[in-house]
């Protein structure tokens, strides 16, 4: 089987943090967004991982050969054009059809590794695929599955529809048997310029294949994480860093309190400081006379003299913010 990892888009939801680099290359408990996703693909050994890139796509596929090079066997394909998630897939038609294959989202982290959702795809017996769902509170949001009655059977596929027939939603795993018939459909699709929100969508090809006979299954996705967004990213730093062992290579603390959970990288300096708990903080970077919790910093950063919380802070930026003298008298009440 094949694993094909869209990952040539903006990240618009993320600016300013992807006006410099690719949504995968986001920093988060202790690694990049795409560090995550490949880590959680290990145990599936794929034949190949198809990497789709585009956007600053020189610092993905730096990380990703740096890292992963040994462990897997990966090709880069560039999406020169971001025309959607169906076009992202299609233009790996020539190393992927005739192949099972997997598509995984380059945003979203799951809190299984993808060997539990191929197990419950292979329990799907005769199907062409299946699609990993999962109830959602604003279905309008999400592409949207409808089931044959009580069957994991698809009935129905619609992309962040008006009125949904369903909170089933697709939660960004998607297995593929019959890859000739998902290219023709792309194919097809593509050549009459067949667009849904000024985009090919992967999810109007699957119900176009469902359309011509192919019958499609579902498997139940327990948690996802996405990454798409500022808010979103504080959560899911929370929960990776309390699944993990505490993340502290090689860093420097000096009269410091370093509360757990934490991901600190290498060379980072910590003075007169509290960090923690759910803070990541990147390689490189000083923190001095500061208190930072629930917050991501980037690398070779400077914080200085702030108290930080719920915050994301970029690669080599500098924050510095100075203490206050007060002379306070009874019963007095100040807020910052």
């Amino acid at each position: 089987m094949k694993v094909i990892i869209p990952a040539a888009g903006t990240g618009t939801r993320l600016f300013p943090h992807t006006h410099t680099k690719p949504k995968p290359m986001v920093y988060i408990a202790g690694k990049p967004i795409i560090g995550h996703i490949l880590d959680r693909i290990i145990d599936l050994e794929p034949e190949e991982i198809i990497l789709v890139v585009g956007y600053h796509k020189e610092q993905l596929i730096a990380y990703v050969d740096e890292h992963y090079h040994n462990i897997f066997n990966i090709r880069y394909v560039e999406q020169a054009s971001r025309l959607g998630l169906g076009h992202s897939v299609y233009i790996t038609r020539e190393y992927a059809e005739g192949s099972d294959i997997m598509i995984a989202l380059g945003d979203m982290i799951f809190k299984s590794g993808y060997r539990d959702f191929y197990e419950m795809h292979t329990e799907n017996e005769k199907c062409a695929g299946s699609i990993g769902v999962r109830e959602v509170d604003e279905p309008r949001k999400y592409g949207i599955v409808e089931l044959e009655n009580a069957s994991p059977c698809i009935k129905k596929l619609e992309e962040k529809p008006e009125k949904p027939a369903s909170n089933l939603g697709i939660a960004g795993v998607y297995f593929i048997k019959d890859t000739p018939t998902l290219f023709e459909v792309l194919e097809q699709m593509i050549k009459n310029n067949t667009r849904s929100r000024g985009e090919f969508q992967l999810t109007d090809a699957l119900q176009e294949m469902i359309q011509r006979g192919s019958r499609l299954k579902t498997f139940e996705v327990s948690s996802w994480y996405d990454c798409g967004h500022a808010i979103s990213l504080l959560e899911t730093n929370q929960v990776l860093l309390n699944e993990k062992e505490n993340i502290s290579p090689n860093h420097e603390s000096v009269d410091s309190v370093i509360i757990h959970p934490v991901a600190i990288g290498k060379n980072v300096k910590i003075i007169n400081s509290v960090v923690g708990p759910y803070a990541s903080i990147a390689e490189g970077t000083i923190v001095e006379s500061s208190i930072i919790s629930d917050s991501v910093i980037g690398s070779r950063t400077h914080v200085s003299k702030v108290n930080l919380q719920s915050s994301i802070v970029g690669d080599d930026a500098n924050v510095v913010g100075k203490h206050n003298s007060l002379n306070i008298g009874d019963s007095s009440s100040i807020e910052f």
